[in-house]
């Protein structure tokens, strides 16, 4: 009798130990499922999270797209007016201009600006004994005059491979000038690939607002950096350019600072600047002679009045300065009236030598 109790007891353990052993498990297998539980609940709130952002970031591709039109297909009588046109849809953000930045940021750390005093660009430090900018680099000068008078054409506004194709139709020496990119013509810096011959029309302010809007447009608000970071960006932009003429430029061309910190620029990285003249108040010449160098200025606009016989007349006239001069420069635009006068134009050109722009210039 005295065995059975034992009995009895190992029994009531081994029951004990095996309802533990299921309760451990089913403890296991609910801490399991909470687990489980809580990863897909992260891995959908994380799907979710994501399809989200995704459509955030839809949304706002869309609002962005709508600040720049479609590209637009252009073919070459692509006219001035048409191009105001679409810089009007153009919403710009106007960049802040780094004199206020760092004269803000000088005035809170209580120290001078490098560049700024009193809100103004210092001007660039002048060698006494030369009387010359540090940074100068060989001085441009003209070629010597010709039997023949010479006469440059340059087309400006060129953005697209029609107008350059047009323009080489013509099987006569004229010098495009194109557009650095901007929304309406993303990539108009690769149509130097296809010239040996061509300038670069960089835009600058001028007293219409609507032609301000041009991406990057040049102000006279802009610090010497912002300067300087532009005129680098179009080196990048066209590597073996040599010659920039002003898009528009009435102010920035009038201001002697600005415009001296831009011809410097360009100076320094092996562009001549070619003066649109805009406006007679253009402080190029000034600045040009500052430095010894050649001061080469737009003469007439052919194209002003869109009429062959305008054309013709300005053409005349663009002749006589040569004439007198030895050479001159006449600006026109891809319309396609003025490709239509210049084929026609022979005659009137027969007593000069149509050339492009490097051949006024020294070799």
């Amino acid at each position: 009798m005295a065995t059975q109790p034992k009995k009895n007891s190992t029994k009531t353990s081994s029951k004990k130990k095996s309802i533990s052993s299921k309760t451990g498990t089913a403890k296991k297998r609910v801490r399991k499922n909470k687990k489980s539980k809580s990863q897909n609940i992260f891995i959908f709130l994380g799907l979710l999270l994501i399809l989200l952002l995704s459509g955030l970031m839809y949304l706002l591709g869309q609002e962005s797209t709508k600040q720049f039109p479609k590209k637009i297909q252009i073919d070459k009588h692509y006219s001035t007016e048409d191009l105001l046109n679409d810089l009007a849809q153009i919403k710009v953000k106007e960049p802040k201009p780094i004199v206020k930045i760092v004269t803000k940021v000088a005035k809170k750390n209580k120290v001078k600006a490098p560049l700024i005093e009193r809100g103004k660009i210092k001007k660039p430090r002048i060698d006494k004994k030369n009387k010359k900018h540090k940074s100068q680099k060989q001085n441009t000068a003209l070629a010597y005059r010709a039997k023949k008078p010479k006469l440059v054409i340059i087309i400006d506004d060129v953005h697209t491979k029609a107008q350059v194709r047009a323009i080489k139709n013509l099987k006569m020496k004229i010098t495009p000038s194109i557009f650095p990119p901007y929304a309406l013509a993303k990539e108009s810096n690769l149509l130097a690939k296809q010239l040996k011959h061509y300038m670069i029309h960089l835009p600058m302010e001028s007293g219409n607002k609507q032609f301000n809007k041009q991406y990057k447009t040049l102000k006279t608000s802009f610090g010497k950096a912002q300067i300087e970071a532009r005129v680098k960006e179009i080196r990048h932009l066209f590597p073996y350019a040599k010659y920039v003429n002003n898009h528009t430029g009435s102010v920035f061309t009038s201001d002697y600072l600005s415009m001296k910190i831009l011809y410097v620029a360009l100076k320094s990285e092996g562009f001549t600047f070619i003066d649109s003249f805009t406006v007679a108040t253009s402080k190029v010449k000034k600045i040009a002679h500052a430095f010894g160098d050649a001061y080469v200025r737009r003469d007439i606009f052919i194209d002003n009045t869109h009429t062959v016989s305008y054309i013709h007349k300005q053409l005349k006239d663009a002749v006589k300065k040569a004439k007198k001069n030895g050479y001159a420069i006449a600006i026109g635009h891809p319309h396609k009236v003025t490709m239509k006068a210049l084929v026609s134009a022979k005659e009137i050109l027969k007593d000069v030598e149509l050339v492009y722009i490097d051949d006024i210039y020294r070799k």
